[in-house]
């Protein structure tokens, strides 16, 4: 384990419900990072999506996937140690491309991210996103994010 959740949340800006990474476990800084979320019955999307038929949203897998690749990128900068540099800054979403659903995501999956980083140029990052579940892939996409001041 690289980073839990006390680690993210000082790295990331979001908070419950919408923090859907949970952990960590590998960083290539510029290159890759992989990180899960546990899907639970008790996560609040499930009230309403689907009752008696529990779905995890496609739209949330993204925002996951985005999320991951938010960590990558402030990892990646030169000053990422130090936090009150990144204290300052904030990932913004872009663009979501190519995003395909393969399978369900259920309660009681562990939902792995696994990003890889196709082009970088100044504060714009585009990544290769995939998510897993059971080494199954279940969704991807082609993401774009800024680092900007806040």
């Amino acid at each position: 384990m690289l980073y839990d959740i006390t680690d993210i949340q000082k790295i990331l800006p979001h908070r419950y419900p919408m923090l859907l990474v949970d952990r960590i476990t590998d960083l290539e800084k510029g290159a890759s990072i992989e990180g899960y979320k546990n899907i639970s019955i008790s996560d609040q999307v499930f009230q309403g999506h689907f009752p008696g038929h529990p779905i995890y949203p496609g739209v949330m897998i993204l925002e996951g996937m985005a999320q991951a690749g938010g960590i990558l990128a402030f990892k990646s900068l030169e000053d990422a140690d130090q936090e009150d540099a990144l204290e300052n800054k904030v990932v913004y979403f872009m663009s979501i491309d190519k995003a395909k659903f393969r399978a369900p995501v259920k309660p009681g999956d562990k939902l792995v991210y696994k990003i890889e980083v196709s082009k970088h140029r100044g504060a714009v990052w585009q990544f290769n996103a995939k998510a897993f579940v059971d080494d199954k892939l279940v969704s991807q996409a082609e993401l774009k994010a800024m680092i900007v001041d806040k």
